[in-house]
């Protein structure tokens, strides 16, 4: 993601009546706004596949899955970040009429060779702050392997991953379960 060429600091509101118009996504960030780069067949493919699996898994539950067209905000860092998110599962749904989410429950971002070290690094630490993310789910789009960010009972998050085809992300939190075999699928 870069950032757009001298660009002044923009209020949410302003971002967000922006973004209704824009014919690409862009991320926020205290004020700084960054185009999106565009994924590759590959990437959206596992997206997808993250909804598909998450949304299957959901049915009979007040959950829903939502794809990377719903933005989530997060306000509990010190600046306030819209970002578009490859797949998250929200129990606590903002209005209809809303084009964000603030309760995720779980988030799923795809790894891109462009976005890696922004997915990792600054994006993994708002992720990690918002308050009901249960799970961060880190998917390596070339070979079966997720980093699987969950929050204990203590309030922190610990790190693990899960790789191989034959691995199975659970997910207790939703009754639910994510086989990488699903998430990898063609």
């Amino acid at each position: 993601m870069s950032a757009l060429p001298s660009s002044p600091l923009v209020s949410v509101e302003e971002y967000l009546a922006g973004e209704a118009v824009a014919e690409q996504k862009h991320e926020y960030v205290g004020g700084m706004i960054y185009m999106m780069a565009g994924g590759r067949n590959r990437h959206h493919r596992i997206a997808t596949n993250a909804v598909a699996t998450l949304h299957a898994g959901l049915r009979g539950q007040r959950c829903a899955a939502f794809n990377s067209d719903t933005k989530v905000r997060v306000r509990s860092t010190p600046k306030t970040r819209f970002y578009y998110p490859d797949a998250m599962v929200v129990c606590e749904p903002n209005p209809e009429d809303d084009v964000f989410q603030d309760q995720p429950v779980v988030i799923v971002e795809v790894l891109s060779e462009s976005t890696r070290r922004v997915d990792e690094g600054e994006k993994r630490d708002a992720y990690l702050t918002i308050p009901s993310l249960r799970v961060l789910l880190l998917v390596e789009p070339e070979r079966p392997r997720v980093s699987v960010d969950r929050r204990g009972s203590d309030g922190g998050f610990e790190r693990s991953w899960r790789e191989g085809e034959d691995a199975v992300v659970a997910l207790p939190e939703l009754g639910s379960e994510l086989p990488l075999r699903e998430l990898y699928a063609a």
